[in-house]
């Protein structure tokens, strides 16, 4: 009769993950920390080139039209056209002109904060029929 061997259960290893993860963790702050960029812009060797000497000519600013319009009570007629109280019709004659010699020009208008809403669609409508179209709207306390 032959007898059984009996065979060896061998233990199954197990890797712990623990130590693995926290060296992992411990280089990504080492890296994050000892990371540093260069400043590339700092250090660009660029050489600009000089002036044209022959181009004297001077360039003016272009001129900036400011329309200003109040609440109630603010001034007399709610309008200024580069600080001098004009009525709307004064404003629409004067815009009309100032774009007749020049439709490039800026026109800057300020509304008071309690000013009424119709004015300032008023005064976009005297641009867009003057044909002023580089117009800015800025609001004022």
């Amino acid at each position: 009769m032959k007898r059984r061997r009996r065979q060896r259960e061998e233990p199954t290893m197990e890797v712990s993950m623990t130590p693995m993860i926290d060296v992992v963790f411990q280089l990504l702050i080492y890296f994050l920390v000892t990371f540093s960029t260069p400043d590339v812009l700092a250090h660009l060797d660029i050489s600009r080139p000089a002036p044209d000497k022959s181009q004297t000519e001077q360039r003016t600013p272009p001129k900036m039209i400011r329309v200003n319009i109040y609440a109630e009570g603010g001034i007399e007629n709610g309008y200024s056209l580069n600080s001098r109280a004009v009525s709307r019709t004064e404003l629409a004659s004067i815009l009309t002109r100032l774009a007749g010699i020049s439709q490039n020009q800026t026109v800057l208008i300020t509304c008071a904060g309690g000013s009424e809403h119709a004015k300032l669609i008023g005064v976009l409508d005297i641009c867009a029929q003057s044909g002023l179209s580089k117009i800015s709207v800025v609001s004022a306390e």
